[in-house]
């Protein structure tokens, strides 16, 4: 059980039997009555962030997630298949459960994949990746100072914005939070 003097940001907590992972927390005192803490609780299940107010002091639990490190082999019809390296085992993904990081899988990459109760929920990727570019339009000799960007397809068929100057075969690093693109291999 986790109290409300626990409460960090990343945290995973259980309410109400639902996994959830604080995003942001503020402790306060209003004029009357005991301290409370406000959150902002990000739902794993569905990805919503809920708003959340618990009296200081107050116990939640702790969720049962687990993460492992598994390697990813392919996708197949919206699911994204997994396998755990210890056990071999298949595990099987729906590609709308990642959240659009499903775009940034290589077939053989490695992913640590978060399980609640046995059951997959989320991955997570490292910071940036490295991918070559399948399909661009040419770029204009000389014109590499301005700040124009054009849409590069990756390997992968995730579709980047990147400078004029990135060619068909070029191999760019892209960052997996936003998407950005952050230079050239």
């Amino acid at each position: 059980m986790y109290s409300t003097t626990d409460f960090r940001k990343g945290l995973k907590i259980e309410v109400d039997g639902t996994p959830y992972e604080i995003v942001e927390f503020q402790h306060f005192k209003p004029g009357k009555g005991g301290a409370m803490v406000r959150t902002k609780l990000r739902n794993f299940l569905n990805g919503r962030i809920q708003d959340i107010t618990f009296r200081s002091g107050e116990k939640v639990g702790k969720p049962n997630l687990e993460v492992r490190e598994m390697q990813f082999l392919y996708k197949d019809a919206g699911e994204l298949i997994f396998m755990d390296l210890t056990s071999y085992e298949q595990l099987h993904v729906g590609e709308e459960a990642t959240g659009g990081k499903a775009g940034y899988l290589k077939e053989s990459s490695m992913v640590q994949v978060l399980l609640y109760n046995g059951s997959p929920l989320d991955i997570e990727l490292p910071a940036s990746i490295i991918l070559e570019v399948t399909d661009t339009d040419p770029g204009v000799k000389g014109d590499t100072v301005s700040n124009v960007t054009k849409p590069a397809t990756l390997e992968t068929g995730l579709v980047i914005q990147a400078p004029i100057f990135v060619n068909t075969g070029d191999k760019v690093k892209v960052d997996t939070r936003s998407g950005a693109y952050l230079g050239r291999e």
